[in-house]
């Protein structure tokens, strides 16, 4: 937490470097998966790769660098490195960091023309791509020698997630790792106490939350602080509303909607949200969710992994997951988003990168790491009774139901200049 915020309980807050080391601890021991018979056993692993048509050791001896950010998709895939190594022959190391140290890092590197790291976590596309930071990957994608297409199975992928990756040119630049919706968390008996529902629109949030708030519980937690990692929930009000970001590429802000929408977001903070609420971001948020801190939260769906956690949460066994918002005869429209990973272009090792980059996004690898609680971007890993267990069944139904309604504007065939750049990936000028 942020030196010097006021904890509504007393307790001591914790350091923001603990809580994210905290985050981090995943477990290296993986459930069976139902779907998979026997995965435990190592001749069924090998044998759903080897039923590609792909020469996995055709860059056996070679050592890429995977570089990113202590998040769920580095916690979910290290332990499976081992594995990859195996069946490949290509040694992986890796240079994960907290968040805020790798994302400052990275584009020094990058801009220096540092053949390192071969892989990286990454956010600010339209930068990388501008700046020839980022290997295009279609010619890779139609290498059969590199890939097979029918085995690695893009229809399986979200429609955001087959998307996402395409710029205006047509070329991919990015393999999408991780999906994400701003979702509603609520802490049942906070609402139980007052005999309140869980809210379906704007009003009955703004009501139910200054209801709900207590002089030990805020009514609701949000980002606030200011800066573009902050933005997904004030977004997702705005893009409810129907306001854009962007429009005829210039920024809309101005718009009777956006104000409208940037309005009602700051009345709701304001009235009901905790003390310090401006210098909130997203751990400050989960950590008074976890501490039963708050009555309602709003952020990003990957959060309920650990409200769904009896080790790290409190109210574990009293939260529940439920949609964003929305205004009267409207739809709400949340703010979504991927984690991507690129290969560098100027690494010395590209086609062992990207074969490290099909495996780790594939369906078999994608259903392990879903079942350390990962929300991938592939339907069978978000539909797999180990996700569910992982993740907790509410919560991964309320996310794939926001996922499933999300659309991104290039699957329309709209051009990318009217899109902005944000954490923690590239966000549509107004998604439908």
């Amino acid at each position: 937490m942020a030196t010097g915020r006021n904890s509504l309980s007393g307790r001591a807050p914790t350091s923001r470097r603990n809580f994210v080391k905290g985050l981090g601890a995943a477990g290296a021991a993986l459930p069976a998966l139902a779907v998979l018979p026997r995965w435990g056993f190592a001749e069924d692993v090998a044998a759903t790769y080897a039923s590609a048509s792909i020469d996995w050791k055709q860059f056996a001896g070679q050592t890429i660098t995977l570089a990113g950010a202590v998040r769920p998709w580095s916690n979910a895939i290290t332990p499976l490195l081992p594995d990859f190594t195996k069946l490949t022959g290509v040694n992986v190391v890796t240079d994960f960091q907290l968040e805020t140290t790798f994302l400052g890092a990275l584009p020094i590197k990058l801009a220096r023309g540092s053949n390192m790291p071969d892989v990286f976590m990454f956010l600010t596309y339209g930068q990388g791509i501008s700046e020839g930071w980022l290997e295009p990957l279609n010619a890779h994608y139609s290498d059969r020698s590199l890939t097979d297409l029918r085995w690695y199975d893009e229809s399986d992928l979200l429609k955001t997630a087959r998307a996402f990756p395409v710029w205006t040119d047509g070329e991919r630049y990015a393999f999408p790792i991780t999906s994400e919706a701003v979702t509603l968390f609520v802490n049942s008996d906070a609402l139980a106490a007052k005999n309140l529902p869980v809210p379906e629109t704007f009003e009955e949030l703004l009501a139910t939350a200054k209801a709900a708030k207590t002089n030990e519980m805020s009514g609701i937690a949000m980002r606030a602080q200011a800066g573009g990692n902050s933005s997904p929930a004030a977004m997702s009000y705005v893009f409810s509303y129907g306001g854009h970001m962007v429009k005829d590429n210039k920024a809309a802000f101005a718009s009777p909607e956006a104000i409208a929408a940037v309005a009602m977001y700051g009345e709701t903070l304001s009235q009901a949200g905790p003390v310090g609420v401006g210098s909130y971001e997203w751990y400050h948020v989960l950590n008074d969710f976890l501490q039963g801190r708050t009555a309602m939260a709003i952020d990003s769906s990957v959060l309920a992994r650990d409200i769904s956690d009896p080790a790290k949460s409190r109210v574990a066994n009293r939260a529940g997951f439920a949609a964003f918002p929305h205004l009267d005869g409207r739809a709400g429209i949340p703010f979504m988003s991927h984690w991507q990973a690129c290969i560098n272009a100027k690494s010395r090792n590209k086609r062992a990168a990207f074969l490290f980059l099909l495996w780790a996004t594939s369906r078999p690898t994608s259903l392990r790491t879903a079942a350390a609680g990962l929300a991938t971007t592939r339907l069978s890993a978000w539909s797999s009774e180990a996700f569910r267990q992982a993740f907790g069944a509410q919560a991964a139904a309320a996310g794939a139901d926001q996922l499933a309604k999300r659309r991104c504007r290039p699957c329309q065939g709209d051009p990318f200049p009217s899109a902005i750049e944000t954490h923690p990936g590239r966000l549509h000028d107004r998604p439908q």
